[in-house]
């Protein structure tokens, strides 16, 4: 829990008081931070068409009914679903990632989301379809040699119920392995405070999952090896891993994927913060003007910032 005090964001001139239970600042205090720092020409570029495009599009497929919120465009309304990330072009190409097709090319691959956002063209052994994983999955028992669940963070309220869907499509000795990634921006050498807006990010999160009922704590809580046992798989195991975000390790290859993490990440901004913010009760301008703080704290490599990823797998139990 964190406490209540002020602080002065560096170069800010500016004080701010934390809420006593969450740890957040409010949103007004990015836009008086950024009356009082001299951006160093980054400011246009995240305030303007890149981290603020506009969705004006308007189609009678109830699939395709995209909800609005502060001109970004989120999921239509389906069942239980509510995932909080952007479905729109800027998001989907920071998110764009290699096809686990392309790299089995005898395996038959089907890949699920609750928006048709996905490419045209794709390899022949993979197909995508509309699924939401949050109610009963539509797959037939026993049919899937493996299944894969990645950054449902946010999304899930009920874990236990998602592994149990897996298990049972799963066929006998078939494997689950499911990828998170925790929201808080951490560094170990002291360069992230509180009140700094890499340090506000994840308390954002965690905050607007308190109230959504979808949280944000999957990785430090533990839920995912947890519910994937009580599913039922055995042979259970998982992996930590710290994800710099920048370029400032020394170690090379993790100077590599702190570039890559940094891309994703400051391509849109906006579009992570848009939701959370908004349901925190920010005005789009504070959240637009926490954005572009965001990217010039990771920009100026003061900060060492990381977040945590944990990975679980485990095996469905061979036919007795």
């Amino acid at each position: 829990m964190a406490t209540s005090g002020s602080a002065a964001q560096e170069g800010s001139g500016s004080s701010v008081t934390a809420d006593p239970v969450t740890g957040i600042v409010p949103g007004q205090y990015w836009l008086q931070t950024a009356q009082n720092i001299a951006y160093d020409g980054d400011q246009d570029s995240a305030l303007g068409s890149d981290g603020n495009a506009e969705s004006t599009a308007s189609i009678a497929s109830s699939i395709l009914e995209y909800r609005t919120i502060q001109g970004r465009t989120y999921h239509s309304e389906r069942g239980n679903a509510r995932y909080w990330g952007l479905n729109d072009d800027q998001q989907n190409e920071s998110m764009d990632i290699n096809d686990f097709a392309d790299q089995f090319p005898n395996t038959a691959v089907i890949g699920t989301d609750i928006s048709p956002i996905q490419p045209s063209w794709v390899p022949p052994n993979l197909r995508f379809e509309i699924e939401d994983c949050t109610i009963v999955w539509t797959y037939p028992s026993d049919s899937f040699d493996y299944v894969h669940i990645r950054w449902l963070n946010g999304s899930i309220d009920d874990w236990g119920m998602v592994f149990k869907e897996a298990y049972r499509i799963c066929k006998p000795g078939g494997f689950i392995e499911s990828f998170e990634g925790a929201p808080c921006l951490e560094s170990d050498d002291g360069t992230v405070k509180d009140t700094d807006a890499v340090g506000q990010w994840g308390k954002i999160f965690v905050e607007y999952g308190r109230r959504s009922g979808r949280s944000f704590t999957t990785v430090s809580s533990g839920i995912q090896k947890k519910a994937i046992q009580e599913a039922g798989f055995v042979a259970i195991e998982e992996k930590d891993i710290k994800t710099p975000i920048g370029d400032w390790s020394q170690d090379p290859t993790l100077k590599d994927i702190g570039r890559y993490a940094h891309l994703a990440l400051t391509k849109d901004v906006e579009g992570y913060l848009l939701l959370a913010t908004s349901e925190l009760g920010w005005a789009k301008e504070e959240s637009l003007v926490f954005a572009a703080q965001i990217r010039r704290e990771l920009r100026s490599k003061k900060h060492h910032v990381y977040y945590r990823q944990k990975i679980v797998w485990g095996k469905k139990p061979e036919a007795s």
